[in-house]
């Protein structure tokens, strides 16, 4: 994917940590009615920039991983104070345990049933007994339907604006494809990037019993989500 990569000095433009202020309320919120004992560590797997992370580090002592190396560079930048441990959801073992571990919608990236259920089993690999998981995809296939969105940032002379389409899903598949369309300002220069993504597409029951079979017990919580209805938020505590 280009925009964690060679378009990655682009990012700053894509969103910003200002943005996460809200959503990272709201996982403050979940982790403390959702785990046994403190919350103290966190684990998040697919940190990218780390900007949902730029707002815990306050309160919890934050080892951030991520799959690319530059988007790991951006987040050194914002959270110098974190661990950062390049490594794969799927795959990541660091030999010790947390208190809780999120993943936020990188978990998208997961395209077969098999993905999240690894990424899944990383989490209860890291949790101590008592701890939460908050695993938070950007859709799921019970509400999922093609949309488009658009967005983008200026500053210091350079301007990036994007267009986010996501497709109709395929019979039969766990993805669905969702391209974007950049245009990137630099001065007097533009030009137009094409960026195609894959995201998996499961069920509730699917989170569920994956979440379940990795040891999780599935907690329904009484907290305030200040995006309900956008997004879909599971959290499990390790039994």
């Amino acid at each position: 994917m280009r925009l964690y990569g060679e378009l990655v000095d682009w990012y700053s433009l894509v969103s910003r940590p200002k943005e996460y202020a809200e959503e990272a309320a709201h996982v403050l919120a979940l982790l403390a009615a959702g785990a046994e004992g403190p919350v103290e560590t966190l684990l998040e797997l697919g940190a990218g920039a780390g900007h949902l992370a730029s707002h815990l580090t306050a309160t919890l002592s934050c080892t951030l991983s991520d799959l690319s190396p530059d988007m790991l560079a951006l987040s050194r930048q914002l959270n110098s104070d974190c661990e950062h441990v390049a490594g794969d959801m799927r795959s990541l073992r660091l030999d010790r345990l947390f208190d809780a571990v999120l993943i936020h919608d990188a978990v998208g990236y997961m395209t077969t049933e098999a993905d999240p259920a690894a990424a899944i089993g990383t989490a209860a690999a890291h949790l101590r007994g008592g701890g939460v998981a908050i695993f938070i995809p950007d859709d799921i296939r019970d509400d999922y339907a093609p949309h488009e969105e658009e967005g983008g940032f200026g500053a210091d002379g350079r301007s990036l604006r994007y267009v986010e389409r996501s497709h109709v899903a395929t019979p039969g598949s766990d993805a669905v494809a969702v391209d974007f369309e950049l245009t990137l300002r630099d001065g007097e220069a533009v030009r137009v990037e094409h960026d195609r993504h894959f995201f998996g597409l499961f069920d509730r029951a699917t989170w569920h019993r994956l979440m379940q079979a990795a040891g999780f017990e599935i907690l329904a919580l009484n907290v305030f989500d200040p995006f309900a209805g956008e997004h879909a938020v599971f959290v499990g505590r390790k039994t």
